[in-house]
């Protein structure tokens, strides 16, 4: 956070500590990566966590009091942590709006707590903290973290030891933020590639060599290292999207010293002569290319250039240098050179790497090991002689993101000596004749590409490479319809490449292919939007889409008369574009925000309609939108609504495995709704998803049917009508050998099955028990927490517990209470508790596991309600044997729960007072409760709306009630009144606990009048 905030973090103003961090895609990299590494510092380095900060970190924030649950020290607006430093301050205070933070622990904790926010709080501390490790660790520790030669940390860590045995902890926090500080940069320097601009160095210093006509003297680099990324630049100029530094002689003006950059090249300060080093600020205008810059000061090259047709010779663009010589540049675009050329080439570089060159006397840059921990180091220094590196056929082209981002494959790049087919060449001489033909020659010359096979890579990069995208683009906006159309063809082909469709987004090409959606033509308009289907692949084209209005566009070619058996010439091309239109919409309903302007725009009803077509390539997509939007509640909404339901279960009997698996999405989405599944019942969709199963080869229908089987058996009536169809023997079998995503649903279908008693048996039965719990040593979150779950529905059953015991279920099970998972810990903990109740010896059999009990205890620091709640209520099930009880109670039990008390969480409520009645029942615990506090916040508990806590909280009163001195607290707390109101319940054990209570409190009080009356 060092290094990389102050060097490679983009921000909106140049003054330090003034400027805010802009919305760019390297700064939102750099936020993650950040948020990333404090989610995980507490679980990761749990003593580095509890460091206190040298100063604390502030900043103004968005989140309030009531963000903050239990484990904090609530009053009014402010909030402070019960921890604190030696000087006495919190680790943790809010006073609106300022936060104080003083250790990792605290924002681990604060992250956890913001939720959905998490990144605004992120923003917000390194906006307002920009040296934050001068804050964590201090000035000196601070500068040693910004000395880029520093390498040897552990020598630190030793010297440190020897000097103060104290600092250990602070040096190893030094060099965990040392680390990230690594990643960091290296996060921001992977994507700089400088193989954009050397080509076109190389093309100049071809024209440095001939005579009399040359348009320069010299050009060279001022560094001959050449990092991984291509880049020449030093790291930490990289950052600023710096790629290499030149110096230039032309004829006829002095020497020019030039910084190339993606963002464009200029001039800059020239180099030191004292130092060597280069002078890095710019000196002049930012120029599109090196062209331009030369020809706006040097007249002898603008005038030489020109004559020579400077810009169509330029190398083609994705054509990798790996390491450009200083003289001797290879011509691109010849395939071969004879042996004897080779020869005299090699013999020429060697002549003059040994002639004398003042020009090469310069000081040359070397990567220090700091950057060389980065990976960002030159091929060359690693690569045998001969070899090929392993970099030079491709390099990362993916763009991350927190949802939807597909994995791009690595972008493949032709070295210049590498054997290409004929085609590759026929390819990039026609795309030259699109160049300079005419109209007719280019319509021509469209139809002779259409004429190869371009779903081949190589004629798909041929095209690229040549410019061949751009020309294409440009006929876009020509009047020529049949122009129009063979560019779309092609276009619509060569897109389902990966790198072509992201070269099209860059360059523009998306917007120009949009305005051809108002186009009358219908078949341009259809071939249009199916090009728009495969470009839209991606995040950023995604959002092109919907800035550019074109989601609305969209959604207009869905106006068509689909459900006709006899259609017009004129009708069956409004349903190909309504066709097309949906695969464009169906690419584009993976962006959230794009979902939300498909509705506003009016596509839901649209896409109702559509689905009474009796064409299933029209079905396909149209299904398929509606299956991605369904995972936002107004679709849901909208799909119930609207009618569509019905039809969505009418096409699950089409023979189209596609179109099943879609149709069966839908309803594994929708279907969390009590209203679908009933609509489902109702309109005999149950069957067709059951016999679905049989399909088990096809693993994405067989996901989303058992999805959908899953979520449909939630309701009671639908799991007796599954049964009348053999489903759960059906999902037994499927229990094994297959891939994680069947196996979740399958299990969560399995527990929704067994909690219908006769189905316990049916899974015991068919060998189901063994299975689920062979399950439990996986990795799978989301499996896991069904699995758990499934098996603490049987374990309800006597017979099933049996076999749960035998083959080491509950062992598996406490184990999982270590998974980092919330949801599987509280998912583990709730499968416990019928598994300690209906176990024959359940006291033993908790004694045998060795630490589970001190495990479960430690839980109740969590921050997370629901593992509390579960925690809570598998600690009443444990407590009921003494000697577990006493184990309980040396761990700190007591003290625990009563931190807890002042929830306002009604469901952990309900479970930790039935916690506290039952460790009541040891030793002096009922005194330890009063003590600790516990007593006045367990009377609140009694103004819940809740039943199920007026019911656990009363047991507990009752129990705490037998020591005098909380039976004063309870009635200074006035707990008299709703306990009375309560002996009045239908619940028998309510009834005679608050009865109990009462009778306590009374009883105390007769003893006390006597004591006055005759002591």
């Amino acid at each position: 956070m060092g290094l990389s905030l102050a060097r490679a973090a983009q921000w909106t103003t140049a003054t330090s500590g003034a400027g805010k961090l802009a919305p760019t895609l390297m700064n939102e990299s750099l936020l993650k990566e950040v948020l990333r590494f404090v989610e995980q510092f507490s679980s990761q380095h749990p003593q580095e966590a509890e460091h206190v900060f040298e100063e604390p970190l502030q900043w103004s924030t968005t989140l309030m009091a009531s963000d903050f649950k239990t484990h904090y020290n609530i009053s009014d607006l402010d909030v402070q942590s019960p921890e604190k430093d030696n000087k006495g301050h919190p680790l943790l205070q809010l006073s609106l709006p300022t936060i104080c933070v003083r250790s990792f622990s605290q924002l681990s904790r604060l992250v956890y707590l913001a939720d959905n926010k998490k990144m605004e709080e992120v923003q917000a501390c390194l906006e307002e903290n920009r040296d934050p490790i001068v804050k964590i660790l201090g000035t000196s520790l601070d500068s040693i973290l910004e000395k880029e030669d520093y390498t040897d940390g552990l020598s630190l860590v030793d010297e440190e030891k020897e000097e103060d045995q104290g600092k250990d902890i602070k040096v190893r926090l030094f060099l965990l933020l040392q680390d990230l500080d690594k990643q960091l940069l290296s996060k921001c320097l992977k994507d700089m590639d400088g193989r954009v601009r050397l080509h076109e160095v190389e093309m100049l210093k071809r024209h440095c060599c001939e005579g009399g006509k040359r348009v320069l003297k010299s050009i060279r680099y001022t560094s001959d290292y050449v990092f991984s990324n291509g880049c020449r630049a030093p790291p930490w100029r990289q950052a600023l999207n710096e790629i290499c530094y030149l110096v230039i002689e032309p004829c006829d003006t002095k020497t020019l010293y030039i910084t190339c950059s993606t963002a464009g090249v200029f001039l800059n300060g020239g180099i030191n002569r004292e130092g060597e080093e280069i002078g890095f600020e710019q000196t002049s205008d930012v120029f599109e290319d090196l062209g331009a810059l030369l020809k706006s000061t040097s007249p002898h090259f603008a005038e030489n250039a020109k004559e020579q047709d400077f810009q169509a010779q330029e190398l083609p663009p994705t054509v990798k240098i790996q390491h450009v010589e200083s003289v001797d540049a290879q011509e691109q675009g010849q395939p071969q050179r004879s042996d004897e050329q080779q020869e005299k080439n090699v013999h020429e570089k060697a002549r003059q790497q040994h002639a004398p060159n003042k020009a090469d006397d310069r000081k040359k840059y070397e990567p220090c090991p700091r950057w060389k921990n980065l990976g960002l180091v030159s091929p060359h220094d690693k690569t045998p002689k001969g070899a090929v590196p392993v970099d030079a056929f491709s390099e990362s082209s993916s763009e991350s993101e927190e949802e939807e981002e597909e994995e791009e494959q690595s972008e493949r790049r032709l070295e210049s000596n590498t054997d290409l087919p004929s085609e590759y060449w026929q390819i990039q001489k026609l795309v030259k004749y699109l160049k300079v033909g005419d109209q007719t020659a280019t319509t021509l010359t469209l139809c002779a590409m259409m004429d190869f096979n371009l779903m081949q890579e190589m004629c798909q990069l041929a095209i690229r490479d040549v410019g061949g995208l751009e020309v294409l683009i440009n006929l876009l906006d020509t009047d020529d319809i049949q122009c129009k159309m063979g560019s779309l063809k092609i276009l619509r082909t060569i897109s389902h490449n990966v790198h072509i469709r992201r070269a099209i987004v860059d360059m523009g090409g998306l917007q120009s292919i949009m305005k051809i959606l108002d186009s009358p033509v219908k078949n341009l308009k259809a071939l249009d939007a199916e090009t728009i289907a495969n470009v839209a692949k991606f995040r950023r084209a995604r959002r092109t889409v919907r800035q550019y209005g074109g989601i609305k566009k969209l959604v207009k070619l869905l106006d068509c008369v689909p459900n006709l058996a006899n259609l017009t010439a004129e009708q069956e091309k409004d349903v190909e574009v309504a066709r097309c239109g949906a695969l464009a919409l169906w690419s584009c309903s993976k962006s959230t925000k794009n979902k939300e302007a498909i509705r506003k725009a009016g596509g839901v009803f649209m896409l109702g309609h559509l689905l009474k077509s009796p064409h299933e390539n029209m079905l396909i997509p149209v299904v398929g939108t509606l299956q991605e939007c369904a995972s936002e509640e107004s679709y849901r909404i909208a799909i119930q609504t609207e009618g569509m339901i019905k039809d969505v279960v009418q096409n699950l009997s089409r023979d189209n495995d596609e179109l099943q698996m879609h149709c069966a999405n839908v309803i594994f989405k929708c279907a969390q709704d009590k209203q679908t599944r009933y609509l489902v019942h109702q309109y005999k969709g149950l069957q067709p998803l059951v016999l679905l199963l049989s399909k088990a080869h096809n693993k994405q229908l067989l996901a989303a049917a058992t999805g959908a089987i899953w979520k449909c058996s939630i309701s009671v009536e639908n799991v007796t009508k599954f049964q009348e169809y053999k489903a759960l023997e059906t999902l037994l079998r499927l229990l094994t050998d297959q891939p994680e995503e069947v196996l979740v649903n399958v299990v969560g279908a399995v527990g929704e099955f067994a909690k219908i008693p006769a189905n316990k048996a049916t899974i015991r039965k068919c060998g189901g028990i063994r299975s689920l719990v062979n399950l439990l040593t996986g990795t799978n979150q989301a499996l896991l927490v069904n699995v758990t779950k499934a098996v603490g529905a049987c374990a309800t059953d006597m017979d099933n517990m049996i076999i749960i015991d035998k083959v080491d279920g509950v062992r598996l099970i406490w184990s999982l209470l270590k998974n980092p998972s919330a949801d599987v810990q509280s998912s583990a903990a709730w499968a416990l508790c019928p598994c300690i109740e209906n176990a024959k010896d359940a006291g033993e059999m908790v004694r045998s596991l060795v630490g589970g009990l001190e495990l479960i205890v430690n839980l109740l620091k969590s921050t997370n309600n629901e593992v509390l709640a579960s925690i809570c209520a598998a600690i009443a099930k444990i407590a009921r044997d003494k000697e577990n009880l006493a184990v309980l109670t040396d761990h700190g039990v007591v003290q625990l729960l009563t931190k807890l008390t002042n929830t306002t969480d009604d469901r952990l409520r309900r479970h930790l007072a039935e916690a506290v009645g039952h460790c009541c029942m040891w030793g002096s615990n009922r005194v330890s409760f009063g003590d600790a506090g516990a007593v006045a916040p367990l009377v609140r508990y009694l103004k819940s709306k809740d039943k199920a806590v007026h019911k656990t909280t009363a047991m507990a009163l009752y129990q705490l009630s037998r020591d005098p001195s909380n039976c004063i607290t309870m009635h200074d707390r006035g707990v008299v009144k709703p306990l009375i109101h309560h002996m009045g319940s239908d619940d028998e054990i309510l009834l005679e606990a608050a009865a109990g209570c009462v009778r306590n409190i009374r009883l105390l009080a007769q003893e006390n009048r006597k004591a006055k009356l005759f002591y």
